[in-house]
């Protein structure tokens, strides 16, 4: 992490996940995660699937390189979160990828929360045993 001065920095969220995404220029590919790498912080496949999912939609996987600060939530929402960081970096790189990216609706925040729980009952939604007798 030598020369950050060109990287961009953008941040991507996710129910409750904050990911800060560095995007450098010129790079080698390279994902780092929380200090980690990539593939051992994004366990899965389809977690690390997900997170490049915007480098893949505009044909750049091997041309930056991804610093990322994540935290909050769980895996699902940590890998959705860096995605929608990463896809904002790179529409700021190049505005003409805006296209690509929107029509694979990398852009867009995921508005869906939890809901929070109601006194008066065991959960968001679900209701007490009702007794008519």
């Amino acid at each position: 992490m030598a020369n950050q001065t060109n990287a961009l920095v953008t941040t991507g969220r996710r129910k409750t996940a904050s990911a800060r995404v560095r995007l450098l220029p010129s790079g080698s590919g390279k994902l780092t995660v929380n200090d980690k790498d990539g593939d051992v912080y994004l366990y899965d496949a389809s977690l690390l699937s997900i997170a490049t999912a915007p480098l893949r939609a505009v044909e750049t996987e091997e041309k930056f390189d991804v610093v990322v600060r994540v935290a909050g939530g769980g895996p699902f929402g940590q890998a959705t979160a860096i995605s929608h960081g990463l896809a904002r970096a790179l529409e700021k790189f190049n505005p003409e990828w805006r296209t690509a990216l929107k029509k694979a609706g990398l852009l867009t925040r995921d508005p869906r929360e939890r809901e929070r729980k109601k006194s008066g009952q065991p959960g968001a939604r679900k209701r007490f045993q009702f007794s008519k007798r």
